[in-house]
């Protein structure tokens, strides 16, 4: 047997799939097999796999072991002449495995090879080449030398960056994101080293591979997508600690004492720095906007108690008392941010109409609970209006001022308003701009663009894949959506970066998929568009579902001496209570027994299902499955609410 891929997955699905679908390409041709060792994924990929792809030989763990220890697993039972590691999150051409196989024949002293990566949008990964990690080239790396002459041959050694991409060349370490390796070799030097969870074993093999006398290569003639999911990660904490850790491992493992112990000093500085601007990005991003918006209320209240009080309150002089601007403000706009954050104000992309959604409610609550004080706490029912009046301007306005600065995670209106082109044969296009239709993007405008260049007239296309660029500028398109199953990704590849310029995103639909993939990030949800049943899954969703399980919970432990005699079975119902409320289950979730063709969204284990809300009793497999469906898809909590009221004598079941 000639090649054995193994893909070690955790919770990647559709990455998986469109992943599975290149290799199954790829493989056309070659005496080979496809491992995937999956790390206890709880999305649905072993199901898909099992469904889709059958040749493929599964590994299932019970726990996350970690990419070495998963990686081990498959080398050892794979039969292959040369190994080759690949990760879940790229797409290789058609002809990579035929590629790096002759390359590999013809170069005996090749102990392992790498490709040229590039990500979601056809930009070259410096990645793809790297230098040995010594104390000098990690000191340049990790404290922006490198960024700043990335073609110098003493600063660049971390990407080399001074060696041409698109050449040959002998380099020390591999990406593990793609790692072709002689299985003789392997045998020779040893399998991926455990102790590195993740992170750091890469540098690892690829030095052992050196030092027995190998030689690592890079080799651009063929390339893969890599969407590169550490990126998103790079601003967590856990990852530095993670990454820079697996450094101290490789210095420890394989430099001198002296070295090591240097390495480890300056891995220590590193870390401390790395992991103090992490903590304070990550706060930023989250915190930025709630506390602008704090500020421009706390201003805009105190201005308005001082002109409104001097004017109506206190015309002869005087104000309002402390207590007032101590307790009641702070409390007022407490309430107005905790109610922007639950309509979803603050949820990326940040939209202006879901902040004003929830500056309305919280004036409501404010309303509500000033009517429940005590005269000695209520100032002013004006007051109130104003402040809101004057959050409803100015709240808008801090948006803008986002918008127009070029902040990524604010948008204007919803994502309606984007257009597509869809590049395909007839069957496919038309496939694939259906499932767009049904996503949750409800786009503006799909166009269909043939993947040949011959046009039939009066046919359904636009025009052809050579007219893109110019289809592109005439109708104002977002982002072009490549059908896998007609065009080679060796073609795809190509035109991204041909189309650079065009200033679009790209996308891939694999063949009988219900997913578009395209994204620089496998952590960047919102760029994979799938039919449209993860509304539950939402964020905004998430969280309203899991407040009205606490709210509810809360309410029915209150009034538990009466409901007892009105819910059948109260022990049962008063444990379900307790249940919800520590977050153990929900109140709604979908009915538990039925297989779901489709993968549907995790959702905690539910005291009642969608089948409680139905007048009639409906136990056919067909009706149930679309009632999960229509559940998953369509989800607000007035649904919960209504199944609840419906069903409530059941809630002890």
């Amino acid at each position: 047997m000639k090649l054995s891929v193994i893909i070690v997955n955790y919770n990647v699905e559709y990455f998986l799939e469109q992943c599975l679908y290149s290799v199954r390409r790829a493989m056309q041709g070659i005496e080979g097999e496809v491992f995937v060792v999956d790390n206890d994924s709880s999305d649905g990929s072993m199901r898909m796999v099992k469904n889709k792809f059958p040749e493929v030989k599964l590994v299932e763990n019970k726990e996350n072991l970690g990419f070495s220890k998963a990686n081990n697993q498959g080398i050892k039972m794979s039969k292959g002449e040369y190994v080759l590691l690949l990760n879940p999150d790229t797409v290789v051409e058609d002809d990579t495995f035929s590629s790096i196989i002759h390359f590999m024949d013809e170069h005996q002293n090749a102990g392992a090879l790498g490709v040229k990566m590039v990500d979601g949008s056809g930009n070259f990964l410096p990645e793809s080449k790297r230098g040995l990690p010594t104390p000098g080239t990690a000191f340049y790396k990790m404290f922006g030398f490198s960024s700043l002459f990335p073609r110098s041959k003493r600063f660049s050694k971390y990407h080399l960056g001074y060696l041409d991409e698109n050449e040959i060349h002998e380099v020390d370490i591999l990406a593990g994101a793609f790692m072709l390796l002689r299985k003789t070799v392997l045998d020779e030097i040893g399998l991926l080293d455990e102790t590195f969870f993740m992170y750091g074993e890469d540098i690892d093999l690829s030095y052992r591979v050196i030092k027995a006398g190998y030689k690592n290569y890079y080799f651009p003639k063929t390339r893969i997508i890599h969407y590169k999911g550490e990126s998103t990660k790079k601003s967590s904490v856990n990852y530095v600690l993670v990454f820079y850790n697996a450094m101290v491992i490789f210095a420890k493992k394989h430099f001198t004492h002296k070295n090591a112990r240097l390495f480890a000093q300056l891995i220590n500085v590193a870390i401390y720095i790395r992991a103090f601007f992490a903590i304070l990005s990550r706060l930023w991003n989250k915190l930025i906007l709630p506390i602008l918006d704090g500020i421009v209320l706390l201003g805009g209240y105190l201005a308005i108690a001082e002109i409104w009080g001097h004017g109506m309150i206190y015309p002869e002089g005087g104000s309002y008392p402390q207590i007032f601007y101590i307790y009641v403000i702070p409390s007022y706009i407490l309430i107005l941010l905790l109610s922007i954050y639950f309509s979803g104000g603050y949820d990326k992309p940040v939209r202006i109409k879901k902040s004003m959604i929830g500056l309305v409610l919280g004036t409501m609550i404010i309303l509500v609970l000033y009517a429940l004080l005590p005269e000695s706490l209520r100032f002013s029912r004006a007051l109130i209006l104003l402040g809101t009046l004057w959050g409803l301007i100015v709240l808008p306005l801090v948006r803008l001022l986002f918008y127009w600065l070029k902040v990524p995670w604010v948008q204007l209106g919803e994502k309606q308003n984007m257009r597509f082109l869809v590049i395909g044969d007839r069957e496919e296009s038309t496939r694939v701009s259906e499932l767009l239709n049904s996503s949750f993007i409800k786009p503006e405008f799909v166009g269909l663009v043939s993947h040949e260049e011959k046009l039939e007239k009066e046919d359904i296309y636009v025009g052809s894949i050579s007219q893109v660029i110019d289809i592109i500028s005439i109708y104002s398109i977002d982002e072009v959506v490549f059908c896998s199953k007609n065009i080679p990704h060796r073609v795809i590849i190509d035109k991204m970066t041909e189309w650079k310029r065009a200033d679009v995103n790209y996308k891939i639909a694999p063949e009988d998929s219900l997913s578009i993939i395209g994204s620089n990030s496998i952590h960047t949800r919102g760029d994979l568009y799938t039919i449209n049943i993860n509304a539950i899954d939402a964020v905004v969703n998430r969280r309203n579902k899991r407040l009205l399980d606490f709210s509810l919970s809360l309410v029915f432990l209150l009034l538990f001496p009466v409901l007892m005699f009105i819910v059948r079975n109260p022990g049962k119902f008063f444990k379900n209570i307790m249940l919800v409320l520590f977050n153990k289950r929900t109140w709604v979730a979908y009915y538990p027994s039925v297989e779901k063709e489709i993968h549907l969204p995790y959702v905690k284990r539910g005291v009642l299902s969608p089948l409680d809300g139905m007048k009639t009793a409906a136990h056919n497999a067909e009706t149930i499955s679309n009632l999960n469906l229509l559940y998953a898809r369509d989800y607000n909590v007035w649904k919960d609410l209504n199944i609840v009221f419906i069903a409530f004598r059941r809630l002890g079941k």
